[in-house]
């Protein structure tokens, strides 16, 4: 069973969130919408799913979002079978997160690695099929 096939998203608190935002947009070109942040779209011809992009996102530095995590850095990866990895990595010892979000671009699963880094796993829609 595959595990992991890309990165979905990387996001990093910051203590002020809309200067490191206005930072990255005059220097490196990457505009956000706020915490929404923007998206790098990549084409992976054989990938079953509806879109492919890599979020990129600066939260406060007071978001709950991470948590149990105390790290400012949570990375997202994308697989193809959220249910099957979450069972695995369960049965390998891994602290798997019970919450499972479901939402209309996506399932989603949390995890944390051994250095207390959230971990997001991330099971986009697949493609519809052309009538």
């Amino acid at each position: 069973m595959a595990r992991i096939r890309g990165i979905g998203g990387i996001f990093f608190k910051s203590q002020n969130p809309e200067a490191l935002r206005e930072w990255y947009a005059k220097h490196l070109g990457i505009v956000g919408q706020g915490e929404q942040g923007t998206l790098f779209r990549w084409n992976q011809p054989d990938s079953p799913y509806a879109d492919n992009f890599t979020a990129w996102c600066i939260f406060p530095a007071s978001t709950t979002y991470f948590q149990p995590s105390q790290s400012p850095l949570m990375v997202n990866y994308v697989v193809d079978d959220l249910d099957a990895v979450l069972c695995a990595l369960r049965k390998e010892g891994v602290w798997v997160d019970p919450k499972v979000e479901e939402y209309d671009y996506g399932k989603f699963g949390w995890i944390m690695d051994p250095d207390g880094n959230r971990i997001e796993l991330w099971e986009p829609l697949p493609k519809k099929q052309k009538k």
